[in-house]
């Protein structure tokens, strides 16, 4: 099992940039598939990026292609969210997540408490 918790959100202007570190703590993080999601009020929630271990393999939604980073520090239990040229509709509740195997769109078991973004234009 491994517990999750977010950090880093708050408010910026559009154009921004902000970094959403999770930090996980439990037993054998590298074992697991790391993803953040995201929701936005009156919205479904949605995969926004993931990473995979150990060959890092990632995927990014359509909306976040280009502008958002995930990594992972596997020697610090960590996975990061850099998010760059930040508009509005990005403004949504982020939340850190994992799942044990390959797939990085499969279900996720692990969830986080979630971290606001406010994105103002």
């Amino acid at each position: 099992q491994v517990q999750l918790v977010e950090s880093g959100g708050g408010l910026v202007q559009a154009g921004g940039s902000l970094r959403l570190p999770c930090q996980a703590s439990g037993r054998s993080f590298s074992s697991y598939v790391m993803g953040w999601f995201r929701q936005a009020p009156g919205k479904e929630r949605e995969l926004v990026a993931a990473v995979g271990s150990p060959n890092h393999v990632t995927y990014y939604s359509n909306s976040v292609q280009g502008r958002f980073s995930i990594s992972r520090d596997n020697a610090q239990n960590t996975v990061y969210l850099q998010m760059n040229s930040l508009k509005p509709e990005d403004t949504a509740t982020y939340y850190c997540a994992a799942r044990l195997g390959r797939s990085l769109l499969g279900k996720y078991d692990y969830w986080g408490q979630g971290t606001q973004v406010t994105v103002s234009s």
